[in-house]
């Protein structure tokens, strides 16, 4: 299967409410900057900024919720990100049942640019 179907297919294939939550964060997460791009890697909705790995989308094996997860999470301060076991990546979920919250979402999403934008992580 060609990647950018398969990543069509990843959205196609969750149960409502879930798709509709993945969809509208794929939405917000694009809406940041142009140079984002949607990919499909590792069989998850990864997306990039300027060819390195800004976040992805994925979901909770214990409450079946989806989330965001930062690549760059520990350069990231927010009180709703939690890195539990990992070292690099912080993340945030949602409940599907209740409405995204836009503003924290794009305040998340803007931290993780500026990491880029600022050369805290460097861009090659």
């Amino acid at each position: 299967m060609h990647p950018i179907k398969e990543l069509d297919h990843f959205y196609l294939q969750q149960p409502e409410p879930v798709q509709g939550c993945y969809l509208a964060l794929r939405d917000i997460i694009l809406a940041q900057d142009t140079l984002i791009t949607a990919e499909w890697k590792y069989k998850l909705p990864f997306f990039y900024y300027k060819g390195k790995p800004l976040c992805y989308l994925w979901t909770d094996k214990k409450t079946n919720h989806p989330y965001l997860a930062m690549m760059e999470g520990k350069h990231i301060y927010h009180r709703d990100l939690h890195c539990g076991d990992r070292v690099r990546i912080k993340s945030i979920s949602f409940n599907p049942d209740q409405n995204l919250p836009l503003e924290i979402i794009v305040g998340i999403l803007q931290q993780g640019l500026e990491v880029f934008r600022t050369g805290v992580v460097k861009i090659k």
